[in-house]
């Protein structure tokens, strides 16, 4: 009956067996065995084996394929319901670094834990910890700095940047100690329960707060708390944007200079651009800063190249000949730089340049959109 259900909502009896899903799915093309045909029809025929089947992990749900779908299928939202029909029965996906990332994420669902979670504020940044008319939501950046600091991961430059450029129009925005993980891996590995006790209490903190506006500079915290979120926010929620709609809407405001002509190239996020159509506010960004001249990558946009990082459980080879060739591809460009909107796209890219058996083929240096304009206030 729950397959049945997930076939409805996904409208996989839609299907005709046309192939453009698995012709177009990153995975499938650079040798991988995930097939979103195979999983599509699985789920039609109702047997259980589908959940079982070890390519549904493989995923990366980025939604290449249902930009192809002549009929609409939505086989992401197919993806997360086999997923948590899967980790009811006990099936988890592999995760690396000893499924670390994920200890942290669940010890934060069940609450209790002590967090350093503004160690990273620096007295020229003005903050406040309960409540303001702006929340600035960080996610999990902090952690990503710790865990991954042998390939030189400055996530939280990105956020330090953002609180900067807020502080620079007037705003002293709410950065709390008590923000948790968003639970985006979770939910989209299964962990429905665990994805709830993190989305109620960050609800919950936010509204306490008195926010009338959410900016982040993650993606996937945006389509978490844009869309995921919905059934748990009550009242009037705040408006929520991430900080490459912010700033399109208040470049004029702020006073940017120059410092020479610059070359760079933006990595489009698959959350942020497939998933929640957001194409044009990173653009519109990089044009109003002097000096910046975008080079666009031969894939961009809709058909813009995943970085391959998923939920922290899709870190093989796959994953790895994706990375480097949307480096390849970064580089084609002439670009100096390679802007990034989602921490997680950095994480993986810098993971790509440090394999010792690529040189300095794929090396370009990287930062975060936010870092860019503040890097060029007056």
């Amino acid at each position: 009956m729950e397959l049945a259900e997930a076939a409805k909502k996904a409208r996989t009896w839609a299907c005709y067996d046309c192939g453009k899903c698995t012709a177009s799915c990153p995975v499938a093309r650079v040798g991988g065995d995930t097939t979103p045909r195979r999983h599509v029809l699985g789920t039609n025929a109702g047997g259980d084996g589908v959940l079982s089947d070890g390519t549904l992990f493989s995923c990366l749900t980025c939604g290449l394929c249902e930009t192809r779908c002549p009929v609409q299928v939505s086989y992401t939202a197919l993806v997360r319901t086999l997923r948590e029909l899967a980790f009811r029965e006990g099936v988890e996906p592999e995760c690396p670094h000893g499924g670390a990332l994920q200890s942290v994420m669940r010890m934060m669902a069940r609450g209790g834990t002590q967090q350093d979670r503004l160690g990273w504020l620096g007295q020229e940044l003005k903050t406040e910890k309960n409540k303001g008319a702006v929340f600035y939501w960080t996610g999990c950046t902090m952690y990503y700095d710790a865990f991954f600091s042998d390939l030189q991961v400055t996530t939280l430059n990105g956020s330090r940047a953002a609180v900067r450029l807020l502080n620079a129009l007037g705003i002293t925005p709410v950065v709390s100690p008590e923000e948790r993980c968003c639970g985006h891996d979770l939910l989209w590995n299964g962990d429905r329960t665990s994805f709830e006790m993190l989305a109620r209490h960050n609800v919950r903190l936010v509204a306490e707060s008195g926010a009338e506006l959410l900016v982040t500079s993650c993606a996937e915290c945006l389509r978490t708390w844009r869309l995921d979120y919905t059934p748990y926010l009550e009242g009037k929620p705040p408006r929520i944007l991430h900080i490459s709609e912010f700033l399109a809407e208040h470049l004029g405001e702020l006073k940017l200079r120059g410092d020479g002509s610059r070359r760079v190239t933006l990595q489009d996020p698959c959350r942020l651009g497939r998933h929640l159509g957001v194409f044009d506010p990173p653009r519109q960004v990089l044009a109003g800063v002097p000096g910046i001249e975008l080079r666009e990558m031969r894939h961009a946009r809709q058909a813009a190249l995943c970085c391959a990082g998923g939920t922290w459980s899709n870190c093989d080879r796959y994953a790895k000949r994706l990375q480097v060739e949307r480096l390849h591809e970064a580089r084609a460009t002439g670009a100096e730089l390679l802007v990034t909107t989602c921490p997680k796209c950095q994480i993986h890219l810098r993971c790509a340049m440090h394999d010792p058996r690529r040189g300095d083929e794929i090396e370009i240096a990287m930062r975060d959109l936010g870092e860019v304009v503040a890097g060029a206030l007056a």
